[in-house]
């Protein structure tokens, strides 16, 4: 377990670098950023994206939570995005990713290599002549839903929410829920709440370390990494048959304060 742990270490600590570098930095996010891509391309102070960006947090479905300070990201979101975009994984098209907070800015992918040009013989001053108005996303509009089922206290509130609706809406986002790890997804609705109403990226990265260091050994880390990488069976056996079966101590476990292993922001790369 050892080797994982050193590796989030460092790539948390990376993650605080790069938000905090003094130089300007763009991220170009074409694609799917997703997982670790986030933790590089969504903390630049100038994070670009395309008609084909795909932004999520998806690790929920592989017995992780939200991490590399995705937790922060989605903490900073409109009303309950947080929760709902950390537990469901659900992907962000450009207009949604800025809705959301991973993104700054839209620029057609066709003036992508102008816009790098411009870039290196200008600076960061010459983004502002490429920015251009995002497709329409879906956020927005389910805003006043997301606060209605994703304001619980636990995951398992927010499921006895969905399920006494039969939009189109809570349906899908019960069929998100029914495939993570439940108690990943209990983990990652205690960390937003526990980030509150003013987070921090170094409080971020290290209750997501506290998560990480466990999830090999006494998570679903393994077992999801089994079923989605390694087998490919998308059938995983998590150690928690339901979401509700996931006790209040379970989650404070994954959770506690582990002293001299704890993550530091001074510990050198």
């Amino acid at each position: 377990f050892a080797h994982g742990q050193a590796f989030w270490r460092k790539e948390y600590r990376m993650n605080l670098r790069i938000a905090g570098y003094d130089k300007p930095v763009v991220s170009l996010m074409q694609g799917f950023t997703m997982g670790g891509g986030v933790g590089v391309g969504c903390h630049a102070r100038h994070r670009i994206v395309g008609e084909t960006s795909q932004i999520a947090m998806p690790e929920c479905g592989i017995g992780l939570v939200p991490d590399v300070g995705g937790s922060f990201l989605l903490a900073l979101g409109p009303g309950r995005l947080g929760e709902y975009l950390g537990t469901t994984g659900t992907r962000m098209g450009p207009a949604d990713a800025i809705y959301a907070g991973f993104a700054d800015v839209f620029v057609p992918q066709s003036h992508w290599p102008a816009l790098i040009a411009a870039l290196v013989a200008e600076g960061a001053d010459a983004l502002g002549r490429f920015v251009a108005v995002a497709p329409e996303g879906v956020l927005a509009a389910q805003q006043a839903q997301i606060d209605q089922h994703f304001g619980g206290e636990t995951l398992g509130d927010i499921l006895r929410s969905l399920r006494g609706d039969d939009s189109a809406f809570a349906q899908a986002a019960l069929k998100a829920l029914g495939r993570i790890s439940p108690l990943a997804g209990c983990a990652a609705i205690e960390i937003q709440h526990r980030l509150g109403d003013s987070p921090t990226l170094t409080r971020a990265l290290e209750l997501e370390y506290r998560y990480t260091h466990r999830a090999q050994e006494q998570g679903d880390f393994l077992e999801g990494i089994r079923a989605a990488v390694i087998d490919k069976d998308r059938a995983p056996c998590w150690l928690h048959k339901s979401i509700e079966a996931v006790s209040p101590a379970a989650v404070a476990a994954m959770l506690m304060p582990l002293g001299a292993q704890a993550w530091t922001v001074e510990e050198k790369l």
